[in-house]
């Protein structure tokens, strides 16, 4: 069974994630994951190098910001580089061994029609906690964490979109993991 693990910025979703292996279950990163592929992946640079100009590695090495320039200079740009990016993520976590996988944007990229998931689990938060765990994670001012939540799709939306929703906003979170894990092996 695949299980996918998302929410939006500030939810809590990575610290839900890693409190997942207190029962053994291993999650795959994608914002890791890609990373790791964009700075290892031969084939996926030379792809980007194309794509983008050969400026963007520089000995090997993602030039991050020339990335972003040319990934916000248009909306095409964005869907070219995901297009290049995403499948080599969903191609890495299917062989990765992996049951469940952790991705802020499992909706908003389209990821979620890249790989079947058996079942969908949405971290939520109140908005003011996502303002302050963004804040105080970034090191940035509260318009721009409402910024950034606001360039993801309404947690609402992702609610809804998701088989279980688990609430970080102080509440027992391995309650919550108990028996969310039972319901799922209940099915």
């Amino acid at each position: 069974m695949k299980i996918a693990v998302t929410g939006g910025i500030g939810s809590g979703k990575s610290y839900f994630c890693r409190l997942l292996a207190d029962y053994g279950i291993g999650v795959y990163d994608c914002d890791a994951g890609a990373k790791r592929l964009m700075a290892h992946s031969e084939r996926l640079q030379e792809k980007l190098r194309r794509l983008v100009g050969e400026g963007v590695y520089i000995d090997h090495v993602l030039q991050k910001s020339v990335l972003a320039k040319f990934i916000l200079a248009s909306e095409a740009n964005k869907l070219a580089v995901d297009e290049i990016v995403h499948p080599a993520v969903a191609a890495d976590f299917l062989s990765s061994g992996l049951d469940w996988l952790e991705s802020a944007i499992l909706f908003d990229s389209g990821f979620c029609r890249r790989v079947h998931f058996d079942k969908i689990v949405c971290v939520s938060a109140p908005l003011e906690v996502r303002i302050r765990r963004v804040m105080e994670r970034d090191g940035i001012s509260r318009a721009g964490a409402m910024e950034w939540i606001g360039r993801q799709m309404a947690q609402q939306e992702v609610e809804k979109r998701s088989n279980y929703v688990v609430v970080n906003d102080g509440r027992d979170l391995h309650r919550q993991i108990i028996e969310l894990l039972k319901q799922i092996n209940d099915k």
